[in-house]
Order: C-alpha cells, then sequence, then structure tokens
C-alpha cells in the first residue's frame, strides 16, 4: 500500500489555523445521531478546529450544546460555532488562555450561567513544539508547554467539579507519543504521559461521585498543531509510518469521545483509546 501524503505546507503559529490547511481536515460525523447525548452540555478545550472541532459537531449531532474554549483563533472558532448550529445545537464560544486558572474558572461559569449545567469536560486543548536536542529545550518553552498541557487540564477539572453531576464524564486528550515517545517533542510527550497518569488518578478519585474520567490517544491526525509545529517536508509525510500507511483525520477521533461521554461507556472509567492507525501500544 502507497503511503498518503499531505502537501508541504507550514505555519508559523501554535496551535495552527485550521483555514490555512490544505487539505482541510475532515471533521464530518459519519453517520446520523441516535441523541446518545441529547439534553447534555459539553464544555470543549481546543475546540475550534482539529479534533476538538470533530468532537464538538459529533456532540452536537448527538444531541448535545456546545461550549468552545479556544485560544485566539476566532475564524476557525466562528466556523465551527455554524457548524454547530447547523446539528441544531446551540453553540458557546470562549476564547482565553487555559493555563491561566482565574481564565478557566470564569469559562465554566459562562458555560453554567448560560446553559444551566455541565455534564461534558473534554480537555483537549494542547501546543507542541520541536527541539532537537533537551540542552535546545529553554526553560520558559518547558514551562509554557506544561502550563497549557497539564495544568490547564487540572485548572478546567477543577472549576468543573463543582457543576458535574452524577453521571458526568471527563474525557482528556493524551497521545500516542505518551506511550511510545517522541525524540523531537521532549516535553510534549511528556506532558502527554502526565495526562494519561492524570486520566487514571482522577477515574479512582471520582468513582464514588459516579463521575467517570477516561482519554483519548491519537497517533498522527490531521489537524492544524501539524503544520504549525513541523516543517513542510515533516507535514508532508506525517503518518505515512503508521501500519495504514496515512495520518487519520479528525473525525475518525471524534467517534472516542462521543463514546466515552455516552451511557454506552457506563462501566468504562480509567481508561485510553488508540485511534491510531495500526499502532500496537501499552495501555
Amino acid at each position: 500500500m502507497s503511503a498518503t501524503r499531505q502537501p508541504p505546507q507550514e505555519q508559523a503559529h501554535q496551535p495552527g489555523r485550521e483555514s490555512e490547511m490544505t487539505p482541510r481536515p475532515d471533521y464530518e460525523p459519519r453517520f446520523p445521531g441516535v441523541g446518545k447525548l441529547k439534553g447534555k452540555v459539553a464544555l470543549i478545550s481546543g475546540g475550534d478546529s482539529g479534533i476538538g472541532r470533530a468532537v464538538a459537531v459529533a456532540m452536537a449531532r448527538e444531541g448535545a450544546a456546545v461550549a468552545l474554549v479556544y485560544l485566539e483563533e476566532h475564524n476557525d472558532a466562528r466556523e465551527t460555532e455554524c457548524l454547530v448550529g447547523r446539528e441544531g445545537a446551540d453553540c458557546l464560544r470562549i476564547a482565553g488562555d487555559i493555563g491561566d486558572e482565574d481564565f478557566c474558572r470564569t469559562a465554566v461559569g459562562m458555560v453554567v450561567d448560560r446553559f444551566g449545567r455541565l455534564d461534558i469536560l473534554v480537555n483537549n486543548a494542547a501546543e507542541q513544539h520541536e527541539v532537537s536536542d533537551l540542552t535546545e529545550l529553554e526553560s520558559a518553552q518547558l514551562q509554557r508547554t506544561f502550563r497549557t498541557n497539564v495544568f490547564g487540564y487540572f485548572y478546567l477539572t477543577k472549576a468543573a467539579l463543582a457543576h458535574l453531576p452524577k453521571g458526568g464524564s471527563i474525557v482528556n486528550t493524551t497521545s500516542i507519543t505518551a506511550f511510545q515517545g517522541h525524540d523531537t517533542l521532549l516535553d510534549y510527550s511528556a506532558t502527554r504521559g502526565a495526562i494519561v497518569a492524570f486520566t487514571r488518578s482522577m477515574a479512582r478519585s471520582l468513582t464514588g461521585r459516579g463521575i467517570r474520567v477516561n482519554a483519548v490517544a491519537p497517533g498522527p491526525i490531521w489537524t492544524p498543531l501539524i503544520p504549525a509545529s513541523f516543517d513542510a517536508d515533516h507535514v508532508a509525510e506525517h503518518g505515512a509510518s503508521t501500519p495504514m500507511n496515512r495520518p487519520g483525520q479528525p473525525n475518525e477521533v471524534a467517534p472516542c469521545y462521543v463514546f466515552l461521554a455516552s451511557d454506552d461507556a457506563s462501566y468504562i472509567s480509567g481508561q485510553i483509546l488508540h485511534p491510531n492507525g495500526g499502532r500496537i501500544v501499552g495501555s
């Protein structure tokens, strides 16, 4: 099987803009909704584009109202808001930095004020930066990556716990790099490993409250973070080394989040799903 490659491209700013990608990622759910999340409210960080956009549209199709938290990609966020609305669901856009605990408290408060409840938290926003050697990793970058990818998850979860009911669900985004490592994404891989441990620890902590906590560990997926992280040649080969010889699309990952957030997964907590193109990794 020949590898499927993307056109070489780069973006200068993280976390990247979906509107500038060629081709655009596939976000559209593949099947009709059946009301799995009817009446629920979901808060999705990094919900403007990539996996977050696909999750937002998929959850909307299943009946959820959706709040999108994103950094500053306003055009992408407005487009996602329209896509959610096209599914007949209400949508709230909230711009800000999840590395700021005050912002996370404010964002959760805005969701509850708007919808009157919060049932599902999807911790998905992240950033990554290449370094070829640990000696090149500057302290400011290390702290920034952990502030977004780890502290932000803690902050949003801490704020959400005041509102999540029995039967609520938290779904975290980790990565295949947490299990395989990555030679040039040193700090990013470390944060993804931290989120695996966070997921398992929070699952144990919240079992008595009837709140399930799980995670999704995508492999190479075609999202704005890719051209915003790597050079054009690397982007062109993204996903080509997987057993399926291609990168995944966001709409191939989003069903994992819908499943884990729904009552279909009522007996699942502390687990990691691996949509990664066929790589066999430890769980």
